[in-house]
């Protein structure tokens, strides 16, 4: 059994991402749990609901008789320190302990083992955050697949659709990009695919698991998804932008999530625009799990 006494306290730290949620927990450098699992059920407008359902993660993941010293979750679509404030008041009946609980892409600057910086998430969804040097919250981006999440697979399913109605509608022949999300949304017909994007019951997930075919059609030579691909990368690099423009210092860059990171021609394109629009920005890829940072502001309230 792993030594969780006083000396040696029991820190958790919980990645809520949009899709998987991510639990790690050490007894100082020992690994004590390191759970994956769905975020399906996370209700972060619900600060009960969501409350309770970090407490029977923590309580399921860690050994019997383990108690947490100190907790800390970055949560999706926690979008604002009110939201976030509301969980961690709601948790504490459940964990009467010292708890931090954030957006999830405040967890990259600390993942990266930086102080101060950017986090930019282009996954299921995309959204930037930053804080002033007064230590305010900034954060850009994360409106939902409907209305933005552009450069997430969600936005990128959207737009490629919105492409490929516009070729079909100027009379041209379905191309690659056209017939790749035909197969993919099974339909034989371009105008069926609004009928299929608006069946889903959970637009985000439903839509963005689709993203792979408008890689796969801008590999195949797609002029509609390369420009798809190149018009994400520009609307990642504006939210680093409207992250300058408020006064949030962006010298270093920190990306994550399972688009951006798994699709080179969309990092590159986002590399490229960046170092077009906001020259000193320092693009960072993070090589470790998101949930690291998460690790780190929990050790940061012993």
């Amino acid at each position: 059994m792993q030594d969780t006494s006083p000396s040696c306290p029991l820190v958790v730290g919980i990645d809520v991402g949009g899709t998987k949620t991510h639990l790690r927990a050490y007894a100082g450098d020992d690994l004590v749990a390191d759970h994956v699992g769905p975020s399906s059920g996370w209700r972060p407008h619900h600060p009960e609901a969501a409350a309770g359902r970090l407490a029977a993660l923590i309580a399921d993941a860690l050994p019997p008789g383990a108690r947490p010293a100190a907790v800390a979750v970055g949560g999706h679509a926690c979008e604002t320190p009110r939201q976030c404030s509301g969980i961690r008041s709601a948790l504490r009946p459940h964990l009467d302990v010292p708890a931090l609980v954030v957006g999830d892409a405040e967890l990259l600057v600390p993942a990266a083992g930086l102080d101060k910086g950017v986090g930019l998430v282009a996954g299921t969804g995309s959204v930037a955050v930053g804080r002033l040097a007064g230590g305010d919250l900034v954060q850009v981006g994360g409106w939902g697949a409907v209305l933005g999440d552009e450069g997430g697979s969600a936005g990128l399913v959207r737009e490629a659709a919105r492409a490929v109605w516009a070729a079909h509608d100027r009379g041209a022949t379905p191309d690659a990009l056209a017939e790749g999300l035909l197969a993919a949304l099974g339909v034989t017909e371009v105008p069926a695919l609004g009928a299929a994007l608006e069946s889903a019951t959970d637009i985000s997930a439903e839509w963005g698991r689709h993203a792979p075919a408008v890689f796969a059609a801008a590999a195949a030579g797609s002029e509609l998804a390369l420009a798809v691909i190149a018009e994400a990368g520009r609307a990642l690099s504006a939210l680093v932008e409207r992250l300058a423009a408020r006064g949030v210092a962006v010298d270093d860059v920190v990306v994550a999530g399972s688009t951006v990171l798994a699709q080179p021609a969309l990092y590159d394109a986002f590399v490229s625009c960046l170092a077009a629009a906001v020259p000193g920005a320092r693009p960072r890829a993070l090589r470790t799990a998101p949930v690291e940072g998460a690790v780190a502001l929990a050790r940061s309230l012993l």
